[in-house]
């Protein structure tokens, strides 16, 4: 497929990045500064900036599939699908955050007291960037959240997925930037979450 990432340098986008090209896909790596970029067979770099709307679209044109992998306070949503939508692509899959995910019914990992208070503006934003999502009746939208602790680590191909609940094991929540950009590039290849949001976690 031909996919456009946006984020293509960040802790995630890196990850998802090499594992697009592992599985021979041909990906616009877009980054604020491409010279970041890894040569890696199929990925062309190319600079755009995420507040741009006119020239995100234009670098977005002609894909099959749009993955962001920005950070929420860094970036406006509205601008990001309309960015998608101007650009006339089918697919838009966001990696998400964990705070929106549920911990009890009702309850939101945010919400709880041992969230940690310096990820709250940026776990805010991401919710609300769900809930836009939510709202959006022309596009395909998939949002996948990591678990809790969202760290570098292995490729094991292991994982659980879930939908809007948080997955725990007897050592918490965790997954890693490696197995998560696995479970973003099966949904790409096979989509089974469309319009939805999910989870993956070991």
């Amino acid at each position: 497929m031909k996919i456009a990432l946006i984020g293509a340098t960040g802790n995630a986008g890196s990850r998802i990045l090499a594992e697009l090209s592992r599985r021979g896909h041909a990906v616009t790596a877009i980054a604020r500064n491409p010279a970041r970029i890894p040569e890696l067979k199929g990925v062309t770099p190319l600079q755009a900036d995420a507040n741009d709307v006119a020239g995100l679209a234009a670098a977005l044109r002609g894909h099959d599939v749009v993955i962001s992998s920005v950070h929420f306070t860094e970036s406006d949503p509205n601008k990001l699908i309309e960015a998608v939508q101007a650009a006339g692509v089918g697919r838009y899959l966001v990696v998400g955050g964990a705070g929106s995910l549920e911990v009890a019914p009702g309850v939101k990992l945010i919400d709880t007291p041992q969230f940690p208070a310096i990820y709250k503006t940026e776990a805010a934003a991401g919710g609300a960037f769900l809930d836009l999502l939510r709202q959006q009746t022309r596009l395909d939208w998939t949002f996948l959240s990591p678990s809790a602790m969202f760290v570098a680590g292995e490729r094991t191909g292991k994982f659980r997925l879930g939908g809007d609940q948080l997955l725990t094991t007897e050592k918490g929540s965790s997954i890693s930037f490696e197995d998560y950009a696995i479970a973003m590039a099966d949904e790409i290849e096979k989509p089974a979450h469309s319009r939805q949001r999910f989870t993956v976690g070991y």
